[in-house]
């Protein structure tokens, strides 16, 4: 299973956000994009569809910024993935231009409904909190939290 760059960035700014959730600031797009060396402007579609799904605040204007709309462990992974990423089209036979000749007698679709399903269900069982919490979270916090901007 391969996610869109879309979803990555998506979990990235949540990471971001996250990690930096004790800084009590909101942060803006472009210390995000600077951290992370990726396109603002691409960052901005990102936050856009994070805030229109519920998972982030964002404030406009000259002190405008971003932050967590829900605490990281209430994030799950698997529903965001999902959402950002539940209609692309695995196979041919998943989309709704289906020509493949084989349709009618091949088992490939169910297989790999079934190995989307077990991905989906792994990926429900973490949250935001699982991501920057752990063995890692000192390096994490030192590589994400920002405070000269």
């Amino acid at each position: 299973m391969n996610i869109s760059r879309f979803t990555d960035y998506s979990l990235r700014v949540l990471i971001y956000l996250a990690i930096n959730k004790n800084t009590n600031e909101i942060k803006t797009i472009k210390e995000i994009a600077e951290c992370y060396g990726v396109s603002k402007n691409h960052l901005m579609k990102v936050v856009q569809q994070l805030s229109a799904q519920g998972y982030i605040n964002s404030t406009r204007g000259k002190n405008g910024g971003i932050k967590l709309n829900h605490a990281a462990k209430q994030i799950n992974i698997g529903k965001l993935v999902r959402s950002f990423e539940g209609k692309s089209a695995l196979v041919e036979c998943f989309g709704e231009n289906n020509f493949c000749i084989i349709t009618p007698a091949c088992q490939l679709k169910k297989v790999l409904s079934h190995a989307i399903e077990s991905f989906f269900n792994c990926l429900d069982q973490y949250t935001l909190a699982d991501l920057i919490n752990g063995p890692n979270k000192a390096v994490l916090s030192k590589i994400l939290i920002t405070s000269d901007y």
